[in-house]
């Protein structure tokens, strides 16, 4: 029923008409109040809040949304003060036409009848209750994720009357208004930190309107994404520095280590992005796998860097290590020669030595002198063995600049006080 005022004559019959005393009109400031203004006292009973999409900037709220207002030609005197009213006559009287401005789907739950409450006590005010379940925007800004806090809001007013016609407010204060069941959490990535309520005014071509916010502050939980991504990506980084340990011609497996751990910080990246929508600004986990994708590179450049010079030293040596490979054969009168000058220099010989003896003495000496030669020879050889400059210095820089990468990440997010945007204060 349209609400609608007429001023009595002399003449209208006003002996059934109840004398019901007219509430106070509300001081709202900044207008000049007509006394046809309905003042409509809202509070929210939020019986369960979640879940929580990111990719879709949304949340859900289960809640028992109450409106109570003042309609003086219901009043009526009786032996009763609150008279229960079935739901159904709710359309054959006034009521708010309450709307929410940032719902997406709103349902009002009829089962095993419609969710609703009416009562109307004899000085006319009406308590209209309903159960809705409500699908609403949250703008999310996600630079800090996945130590990042939002603050998602529920806005709701009058449809069609401006503030000269219907007034919002809060029944019990803005501080007392919006109330969360102890267990009502249905979050597994969010803590419900608190909430809070206020008025806005907008302008619109039709005039100026009320619209009610309350406003429900979110805190992620860090853990799944430690166990999911972060935990995953420091291990790929130092499996990716065990390389600097082998040996510089294990030119396989170092080679394994790095192609397999740039591979697995692609993939890493790329599912740490599926439970995001696909904003056009990096997020603190995206900077986190930058760096390690870029430290996992750096290594397999690295490898790469130890190679090359190791090759350029093959060619440089290539003629000593053939030589070491196939020594070159020496006349045998010639070291037979000079083992006799020796031994006859510092040696007596008695006259009865025979000859198988002086010729087992020769052999003995020569086989001496040709291993000392090649063991002599094979000395470059050992060259191919060892470490590289630039390892040693990877061993000790990469992990210390990997260190310092993750104490100043951490130091940085974790003491870093939540900034939630666009959040009104209370009025």
């Amino acid at each position: 029923m349209v609400r609608s005022w007429r001023k009595l004559d002399a003449t209208d019959d006003t002996s059934n008409v109840p004398q019901c005393r007219r509430g106070s009109i509300p001081d709202y400031p900044g207008h000049e109040l007509l006394e046809n203004v309905t003042e409509i006292k809202t509070n929210i009973f939020v019986t369960s809040f979640g879940p929580v999409s990111d990719t879709e900037m949304e949340y859900t709220i289960d809640v028992f949304f109450r409106q109570s207002w003042k309609d003086e030609r219901l009043c009526f005197k009786g032996p009763m003060e609150m008279l229960p009213l079935n739901n159904l006559l709710a359309s054959n009287i006034w009521t708010p036409d309450t709307f929410f401005l940032n719902g997406k789907k709103s349902i009002a739950h009829n089962m095993t009848t419609p969710n609703k409450l009416l009562r109307l006590k004899d000085d006319g005010t009406l308590l209209y209750t309903m159960r809705l379940t409500i699908s609403a925007e949250c703008p999310m800004q996600l630079e800090d994720f996945p130590m990042d806090a939002h603050a998602c809001p529920l806005k709701f007013g009058s449809y069609a009357y401006p503030v000269s016609e219907v007034v919002y407010t809060w029944t019990q204060g803005a501080a007392k208004s919006v109330v969360v069941a102890e267990d009502g959490s249905r979050l597994n990535q969010y803590h419900l930190i608190g909430q809070t309520a206020g008025t806005e005014d907008i302008h619109t071509s039709r005039g100026q309107y009320t619209v009610m916010m309350a406003h429900f502050y979110l805190k992620r939980k860090i853990g799944y994404f430690v166990i999911q991504t972060y935990m995953p990506c420091f291990m790929t980084v130092i499996l990716s520095q065990v390389s600097f340990w082998l040996n510089r011609e294990s030119v396989p497996a170092r080679t394994v280590f790095g192609v397999t751990t740039v591979l697995t910080m692609t993939t890493l990246s790329i599912s740490a992005r599926n439970s995001l929508p696909k904003v056009a600004y990096a997020t603190a986990m995206d900077w986190f796998i930058a760096v390690c994708y870029a430290f996992v590179f750096s290594a397999l450049i690295e490898f790469a860097t130890v190679n090359y010079f190791t090759k350029r030293s093959w060619a440089w040596d290539g003629k000593k290590a053939l030589e070491a490979q196939h020594p070159k054969k020496r006349d045998p009168m010639v070291l037979s020669k000079k083992p006799n000058n020796v031994c006859s220099a510092g040696v007596n010989y008695t006259p009865n030595l025979t000859k198988d003896v002086s010729i087992s003495t020769i052999s003995n000496t020569t086989s001496v002198q040709l291993r000392a030669s090649e063991s002599k020879m094979a000395d470059p050889k050992k060259t191919y063995n060892s470490v590289s400059k630039i390892d040693k210095m990877s061993r000790i820089v990469f992990p210390v600049l990997f260190g310092t990468f993750n104490l100043v990440y951490w130091a940085t997010y974790l003491n870093r006080e939540p900034v939630v945007k666009g959040v009104v204060a209370s009025t």
